[in-house]
């Protein structure tokens, strides 16, 4: 490391991306009066896209937003269903490893930031990255590729709810826990009464994928599953114990308010998780 640059440890360093904050605008929900600190020190999410706040928005050909964008307020999509503007939220914080990886920073101070990316649609996460600075200061900015384009949506199974990405140095590969969604395309007037928020706000299939680079990603199975849509099994953090993944999820029975505001935590161990890799 070069000598002016503080000697922190890795741990210190990635809380200090964490705390690298400013308020956002962001939807949460639905609701966009809803607003809270997230990483974006530097970074306005509604500074990103030109014409965001006029709601003309400077980009196109891939859907993103999915429905209209009513900056500062919600759009009325269908059914009473409000679709709050394009935002991010929801971040976990990784550091890539590979030296082969066209984001890796040699020098290690370097963090990405994947966040859940409030489309309307699905398949997005949002994606942007904290740099140490020379005086030990953080500095949130948007990622590259190699054409000189900058990057802020990439591919994520689930990465339109919130999800959560574990680390195993065992094996370099990255873990992901996401809700499934398998009707994102019905309109919003034809969604059932007691479907939750906007169409692809499924809550009940909570699923497990894998990847070695934090872009492609395969599917490792099934991680539980409610019953009905308002049985959430969503919201999920995991860890590593030994040689399984444990996880708690927020979840509901048929008791619950809504697929979003449950009644359980329930907890699962999948056993010698490693053997999912194929």
């Amino acid at each position: 490391m070069p000598g002016a640059l503080r000697q922190n440890t890795q741990r210190e360093r990635r809380d200090a991306a964490f705390v690298a904050m400013d308020h956002a605008y962001e939807g949460v929900d639905g609701d966009p009066t809803h607003q809270q600190d997230v990483l974006a020190s530097e970074l306005d999410f509604a500074g990103l896209i030109s014409g965001y706040r006029t709601n003309q928005l400077g980009i196109d050909y891939f859907g993103v937003p999915f429905f209209p964008n009513a900056f500062p307020t919600s759009a009325d999509i269908g059914g009473g269903r409000m679709s709050a503007p394009l935002g991010w939220l929801e971040t976990n914080v990784v550091q890539i490893e590979d030296p082969n990886h066209y984001w890796h920073d040699p020098n290690g101070h370097t963090f990405h930031l994947f966040m859940r990316a409030h489309t309307g649609g699905t398949g997005y996460a949002a994606m942007a990255k904290v740099v140490e600075q020379a005086d030990g200061s953080m500095r949130t900015e948007l990622e590259s590729v190699p054409s000189g384009k900058k990057i802020l949506w990439v591919p994520m199974p689930g990465g339109h709810m919130r999800f959560h990405i574990t680390y195993d140095p065992q094996t370099k590969i990255y873990w992901l826990l996401s809700s499934q969604p398998t009707d994102s395309m019905t309109r919003a007037e034809r969604l059932p009464a007691g479907r939750y928020g906007l169409p692809n706000n499924e809550r009940h299939r909570l699923v497990l994928h894998f990847s070695r680079n934090m872009v492609d990603w395969a599917f490792a199975g099934l991680v539980a599953i409610g019953a009905t849509p308002i049985e959430s099994r969503h919201y999920a953090s995991m860890d590593i114990d030994g040689d399984d993944l444990v996880i708690l999820s927020r979840s509901g029975d048929t008791r619950a308010k809504s697929a979003h505001d449950g009644n359980l935590i329930t907890f699962h161990r999948l056993k010698n998780f490693r053997e999912l890799v194929y």
